[in-house]
């Protein structure tokens, strides 16, 4: 499922569409929190999927839940850091007051990307680095990555823009005219990756190797989910939203 944000009635309208059953899957690809009107009760629909027995419930990180995860770290350590924060995104303060243990622990949960060697799937929030010239395993292999490969690990919960020559990750204001979305130029190195994080207002986005599926749910699009049978066939179900935040990339 893309990137939610907040949008706790919509998900529960996909959700009624998926109706998850015996030995599904959920995948949700990161950023369930901010821009919209209800980021505790999109995490408490999610607490909810991941205390059945009967499925399976698994949330990515996304630069969102890294962002809120940062701040709680930096707040309880009194760094300096997190007042900065705070104040150029009030929602994580806002957060942190509404949040109990449960709350936080679906953030903690979230694993950095997920591997489905049967469909030859890779599901990352960002993107890939056209730099990263190997990629984890496991997450326990992404978490034990250290130095400068550690770095460009986390890059996938942000990437949009790379390089034209080097490939590495760009900033939102260090990509120039002639600089890349990363999917289009993507070789599949790493499998088809199924992604997030950048919203699609037109809807599903299709790259040789990458499918996007953040289509805009925040800012007036759709929320879609990506459904794979156990025999690779896929279909898509979408339910529409109504505009809550302005379209801003971040």
């Amino acid at each position: 499922m893309g990137d939610v944000h907040g949008m706790s009635n919509e998900l529960a309208d996909l959700l009624n569409r998926i109706n998850p059953s015996t030995d599904d899957r959920l995948i949700f690809i990161g950023d369930l929190v901010d821009k919209g009107p209800d980021d505790i009760g999109v995490i408490r629909q999610v607490s909810a999927l991941k205390d059945r027995s009967d499925i399976e419930t698994i949330l990515l990180r996304g630069n969102h839940e890294d962002k809120h995860l940062r701040f709680r770290d930096h707040h309880a350590k009194g760094a300096h850091i997190a007042g900065e924060m705070a104040r150029k995104s009030p929602e994580l303060a806002a957060f942190m007051a509404d949040a109990g243990d449960e709350d936080w622990q679906v953030l903690d949960d979230a694993l950095p990307f997920w591997r489905c060697e049967h469909h030859g799937i890779l599901a990352v929030h960002g993107g890939i680095p056209g730099n990263l010239s190997r990629f984890p395993d496991t997450p326990e292999e992404f978490h034990a990555a250290t130095d400068k490969y550690a770095k460009h690990l986390k890059q996938i919960w942000r990437t949009r823009f790379i390089h034209r020559d080097g490939g590495h990750f760009l900033a939102l204001d260090a990509y120039g005219p002639d600089d890349p979305f990363w999917a289009e130029v993507y070789d599949g190195r790493f499998g088809h990756v199924v992604f997030g994080h950048e919203a699609f207002m037109t809807g599903v986005s299709h790259f040789p190797h990458a499918t996007g599926i953040d289509t805009g749910a925040v800012y007036g699009g759709q929320m879609t989910a990506l459904v794979l049978s156990p025999e690779g066939e896929r279909s898509f179900l979408a339910v529409d939203c109504p505009k809550f935040a302005r379209h801003r990339f971040e």
